[in-house]
């Protein structure tokens, strides 16, 4: 929701290389990648990222206009684009998907058209997703906007960014669970301890090749499979990382015949089906199966 007290700047194109409709900005700013953007009544969605507090709505034909507090804009000017992954051609990597030999992949494009994935900061993706193994969307998003206010810098009036690992590395558990994470608490303090004593980890991580990015995330205490594939995929741009969860195993076990396979199973199916935009494949996927679901 706006803050009331915040001066907003002018209405400024985001010049993205597909448009993007409103029913998939929803989908992509409050489908799973990211828990910190909200939709107001006036239909304008406000997000915050880093240091960056952005309004977004959309402008016809299928545009985006975007707004910042004065202070920040410049740096949301430069900010926003990338985030968004203006730098891709998610046309292409859709076209490059098997969607001739894959009947309901072409479904799933055809239902979301411009769907494309965000480039996070590493850093906040980690801890979102540590924070959302056995939650909905709307709990996760509870979790870190209490975690934000709390503990996070004020970055505009009444909006704080999310607390860096250094920060966590000195809030108690107790302090942690009263923000509602639960037993995602120890998780979240045992990593932050770890990650604060480690400046370069995540530096080093970014470096490394998707397998063993993966296997250094899983070292993490609370990174699984799932929550790893996710970090690495909206946080790190690796697109070969396919995420496993709840949605994904019902849609491989409906659509494509794998009742019985594990996680890793189906994680490697989709990898080797879907190619090198594999973890695009899922989004689509995913999108696909959680309308359904609320149909």
């Amino acid at each position: 929701m706006s803050s009331p007290s915040i001066v907003w700047s002018d209405w400024q194109p985001l010049v993205l290389p597909e448009p993007l409709s409103p029913a998939v900005l929803t989908e992509v700013v409050d489908g799973g990648q990211t828990f910190r953007w909200n939709h107001s009544s006036d239909g304008i969605w406000q997000g915050v990222w880093a240091d960056c507090v952005a309004r977004l709505k959309p402008a016809v034909p299928d545009g985006l206009l975007w707004s910042a507090p004065p202070e920040l804009a410049g740096m949301v000017a430069n900010e926003l684009p990338s985030y968004f992954g203006a730098g891709l051609r998610f046309d292409r990597l859709v076209d490059d998907l098997p969607w001739r030999s894959d009947p309901h992949l072409a479904r799933c494009l055809k239902a979301f058209p411009g769907l494309r994935l965000l480039r996070q900061p590493l850093e906040e993706t980690l801890l979102c997703f540590l924070c959302s193994s056995t939650k909905q969307i709307v709990q996760i998003k509870q979790m870190v906007e209490l975690l934000a206010q709390r503990h996070g810098r004020e970055i505009a009036p009444g909006i704080h960014r999310l607390p860096t690992w250094t920060e966590l590395a000195a809030v108690s558990e107790e302090a942690l669970r009263s923000c509602l994470l639960g037993f995602r608490a120890r998780y979240v303090n045992q990593t932050a301890q770890i990650l604060a004593a480690n400046g370069d980890w995540f530096n080093r991580l970014e470096q490394l090749p998707y397998h063993e990015a993966k296997e250094r995330l899983r070292e993490l205490p609370g990174v699984g499979e799932k929550v790893a594939d996710c970090v690495l995929l909206f946080g790190a741009g690796r697109l070969e990382a396919f995420p496993v969860d709840v949605w994904i195993t019902k849609t491989m076990e409906s659509r494509y015949a794998l009742e019985g396979w594990t996680p890793q199973q189906i994680a490697h199916f989709g990898r080797v089906h879907f190619g090198a935009s594999a973890g695009l494949a899922q989004q689509y996927l995913f999108a696909w199966e959680r309308a359904q679901g609320r149909s």
